[in-house]
C-alpha cells in the first residue's frame, strides 16, 4: 500500500509500504510505523510519535545476531515518546534489518563479503540512497553496536561520500568492541549455530523448534527466541534470516577491532558503551580499559566516551530492563535537541 509521509524539510513523499505475513507490523496510531523495501537498499521500518509532523532528528537502530528490527519496536517507540515532547522535537527512529536478517534476507545484491565493513557500508549506502540527511544517533545491540562503530569509522574516512557525516551519538549496547576470544566466551551462541546448521531449512512448527532446541539443553527463553525468528513457508516454517550469511557476520564480528576508534574518537562524536550488569561477555581488563578511557579529560580536539551499567539486566538489555535503559539513553538524546 502506498502511503503519504513527510520527510525532514516537510515535503511530502510518497513511502510504499509492505506488511509480509506480519500483522504485528500494524501499530496502533499515534505512532506511524512503516516498512520498506527495496533491491538496491536495506529494508527498515520508521517509527515516529507525530506522523504528521517534519522529524528533527533521526536515529537509526541496529539489532543483533539472528534478529530483526521488529525486536526493537516497543523500545524505540518508548524512546520516540521521551524525546518527542516538545513542539520543536520530533525524532524518527529507522529500524534497520541487517544483511542477512529479517526482510533483508530476500533482498539481492549486497556486496561481498558478510563482513562488518560492508554492513556498515549498507547502512550508507541506504542514507545515499534515500537521500537522506546524515542520522544525529546510530544505536547499535551486540553484533549491531560493532557494525555502529564501523559505521562511525568509516563516515569519519568519508568512505561513504560527503553525504553521509558522522553521527553526533553513537550507542553501543553490551558489545565488547574488542575481538571476541574463544576463551572468554561461554560458547552458547556458537552451540545455537551449530545446531541450527544440523536442522533441515524448515521445521514443522514453532512449538516443535522450541521444543527440539529444550531437549538439547538450551533455555527456554533462548529456545522461545530462536523460535520467532521463523516465517511461513506453505504448510512449514523456515528462516527468517540466512543462516550462512549470518555466520560469515558473526566470525566477522568476533575478529574485528574498534579500540582504536575508541583511543581516538573524531571529534563531535560522542561514543556510549552501556555494559549489561549480568552480561558474562566482559572480562575486567575490557572494563577497565573502557573506564580509563571515559576518564580521560580531553582538549576539544577529539570526541569523547561515556560508559555506563545497565543494572538488573543480561545481555538483551531492550527486555531485561527497558526502562533503566531508556533512563541512560533519553536524557543524552534529548541534549541534541537543546
Amino acid at each position: 500500500m502506498a502511503r503519504l509521509v513527510r520527510n525532514k524539510h516537510g515535503t511530502p513523499c510518497t513511502l510504499l509500504t509492505r506488511f509480509l505475513n506480519s500483522p504485528s507490523s500494524l501499530l496502533t496510531q499515534p505512532y506511524r510505523n512503516t516498512s520498506n523495501r527495496s533491491l538496491q537498499t536495506l529494508a527498515y521500518e520508521e517509527i515516529q510519535v507525530n506522523p504528521n509532523k517534519p522529524y528533527t532528528h533521526t536515529a537509526l537502530v541496529l539489532h543483533g545476531l539472528l534478529g530483526s528490527a521488529r525486536n526493537w519496536r516497543s523500545f524505540s517507540r518508548s524512546l520516540a515518546s521521551s524525546l518527542s515532547t516538545s513542539p520543536s522535537s520530533e525524532w524518527r527512529m529507522v529500524l534497520v534489518d541487517l544483511r542477512n536478517h529479517g526482510k533483508s534476507t530476500d533482498i539481492q545484491g549486497f556486496d561481498p563479503p558478510d563482513d562488518m565493513v560492508n554492513a556498515a557500508k549498507d547502512l550508507g549506502d541506504l542514507i545515499n540512497f534515500k537521500n537522506w540527511d546524515s542520522p544525529d544517533v546510530v544505536i547499535g545491540h551486540s553484533m549491531g553496536g560493532k557494525v555502529a562503530l564501523q559505521f562511525a569509522q568509516s563516515c569519519g574516512n568519508r568512505d561513504y561520500g560527503e553525504n553521509v557525516k558522522l553521527p553526533k551519538q553513537l550507542w553501543v549496547f553490551d558489545s565488547v568492541p574488542g575481538e571476541v576470544k574463544s576463551e572468554n566466551s561461554d560458547g552458547e551462541v556458537e552451540k545455537v549455530l551449530q545446531t541450527l546448521q544440523s536442522l533441515p531449512s524448515t521445521v514443522p512448527s514453532r512449538k516443535w523448534l522450541v521444543n527440539h532446541m529444550l531437549e538439547l539443553g538450551f533455555s527456554k527463553s533462548l529456545s522461545e527466541w530462536i523460535g520467532t525468528n521463523l516465517k511461513k513457508s506453505g504448510g512449514e516454517e523456515t528462516w527468517a534470516f540466512n543462516l550462512d550469511g549470518a555466520i560469515q557476520m558473526f566470525n566477522s564480528y568476533r575478529e574485528m577491532s574498534y579500540w582504536s576508534l575508541l583511543e581516538h574518537p573524531p571529534k563531535e562524536l560522542e561514543i556510549a558503551i552501556v555494559r549489561a550488569e549480568k552480561s558474562d561477555r566482559w572480562d575486567a581488563d575490557v572494563i577497565t580499559r573502557l573506564k580509563r578511557l571515559a576518564s580521560q579529560e580531553g582538549d576539544g580536539s577529539a570526541g569523547k566516551i561515556s560508559v555506563h551499567v545497565l543494572p538488573n539486566s543480561g545481555h538483551w538489555v531492550h527486555v531485561d530492563n527497558p526502562k533503566g535503559l531508556l533512563e541512560i539513553v533519553s536524557p543524552k538524546l534529548k541534549s541534541l535537541a537543546s
